[in-house]
């Protein structure tokens, strides 16, 4: 074939690249086709009825890329400016309560340096959401289980430097048996054992001083969370389904090209995203733990408990709907492998799941009836019922038997109980045998 914007000429013919052809990496010096396997006539007036030229299809392509990767940056900037505005919001106030607690400690405790007040709420605050409370009572166990170690140690060791590592190691050890590895109970026993340590010959008294600043510092950091500035629940829970969706989406639409295109690997290939989504669904139980730790905390955020609870019940639903996904690929990648016949509309139940994955956050999130998501499962059990009754085959068969429960999920968060879905999916099945029998229209 003639690289793109050659000239053609007669078959045989050497012809050298354009700076076109350089540029795409094609069209390099090749042996030029004969004219019947050519867009134009000999002449070098373009057929009826021919295929694009190449170049023009290139261009194409580089828009639709264009467009796909646009809007993928564009969600991509705005998650990013979501997480800026969370990462702002503790950041104020980790500095809040770093404050408040050193203003107690030296004005209320009248210690001239305060310093456990402040590491102790600010510990509190950058610990992971969900957890503040826990790493309170984790930051004055540590504190307790370092004084309780390093009393008892120097009372007959002595102070010195081989005494000082001694009783650290031991301090830290006696913390990782009790309390595995909780880096806050660690990190407070190990400094407390240092501070004791290296401190005690000059200053007496040190342990009642520690132990009051640490559970200062922790209560200061409770408050500013609870009270002061407390983390909007929803944007938190909002930031990290985001990627779930966009990659469950994403995947299922992968999944049914795939069975358009008879790609097998592709499918191949989405499966595996969709296997290695575990890491996007911790980051949103922790998130789901911390939306539930604020509307506990803080009274301004009350209010928003049955938006909790209501996520948390969809978000139960959409780990089936992504185990459901994932046996649709399984069995997508099989019926390719096994060259099964793959009726068009088995694809495109597919990419009518992908639709009601994306119209659920996005209706969700608008506060707008669900009418559209409702209305794109519903067509893609229609279409997976039409697929059937045309007598695919077993691992095709497969793809229609995960279809049905997935859409019985996505259609639990917007409202219908089991009872209710169930009798939409088996209406939708209902309509779209009764099509293929009747000969009617696919949708």
């Amino acid at each position: 074939m003639t690289g793109v914007g050659a000239t053609v000429v007669p078959h045989g013919t050497v012809v050298a690249p354009t700076a076109y052809d350089i540029i795409f990496g094609i069209g390099r010096t090749s042996r030029a086709a004969p004219w019947y396997e050519c867009s134009v006539n000999p002449d070098g007036r373009r057929r009826s009825g021919g295929s694009p030229p190449p170049r023009d299809r290139l261009v194409a392509r580089a828009k639709a890329t264009a467009a796909r990767v646009g809007g993928r940056g564009g969600r991509a900037g705005r998650l990013r400016l979501n997480q800026l505005e969370v990462a702002l919001v503790i950041s104020v106030q980790a500095g809040l309560a770093a404050a408040l607690a050193w203003s107690i400690g030296h004005d209320l405790l009248g210690n001239p340096a305060p310093i456990f007040a402040p590491s102790a709420a600010v510990g509190t605050i950058v610990a992971s959401l969900g957890q503040r409370a826990h790493r309170t009572v984790e930051l004055l166990l540590g504190v307790g289980l370092g004084i309780a170690t390093t009393d008892f140690l120097l009372s007959f060791l002595g102070t010195g430097f081989w005494q000082t590592g001694f009783v650290v190691g031991c301090a830290i050890l006696a913390t990782l048996v009790l309390f595995g590895r909780s880096g806050a109970a660690v990190g407070q026993a190990g400094g407390t054992a240092v501070l004791l340590a290296t401190l005690a010959p000059a200053q007496k008294d040190l342990e009642w001083p520690r132990i009051v600043e640490a559970m200062v510092g922790g209560a200061v950091g409770l408050v500013v969370v609870a009270l002061l500035i407390p983390l909007n629940p929803m944007r938190i829970l909002d930031r990290d389904a985001a990627p779930i969706f966009h990659c469950l989406a994403r995947q299922l639409r992968e999944v049914s090209a795939a069975l358009t295109t008879s790609d097998q690997q592709r499918a191949v290939r989405a499966l595996d995203a969709l296997r290695g989504m575990g890491p996007d669904l911790e980051r949103m139980h922790e998130a789901l733990s911390g939306a539930e730790e604020v509307v506990s905390l803080a009274p301004a955020r009350w209010l928003r408990r049955q938006d909790v609870e209501r996520f948390a019940r969809a978000s139960q639903r959409m780990e089936r709907v992504i185990e459901h996904s994932r046996g649709v690929a399984r069995r997508s990648a099989l019926a390719l492998q096994y060259n099964e016949r793959v009726p068009p509309e088995l694809p495109a139940s597919v990419g009518q799941l992908a639709d009601a994955v994306e119209l659920l956050r996005r209706e969700h999130r608008a506060g707008r009836p669900t009418e559209k998501t409702r209305q794109a499962v519903r067509a893609a059990v229609f279409q997976a019922a039409r697929a059937r009754a045309q007598r695919v085959d077993e691992f095709g068969d497969a793809v229609v038997t995960q279809v049905r429960p997935a859409a019985s999920d996505l259609l639990r968060p917007i409202g219908c109980d089991a009872t209710t879905a169930n009798e939409e999916v088996r209406d939708a099945v209902q309509r779209g045998e009764d099509s293929v029998r009747s000969g009617g229209p696919p949708d």
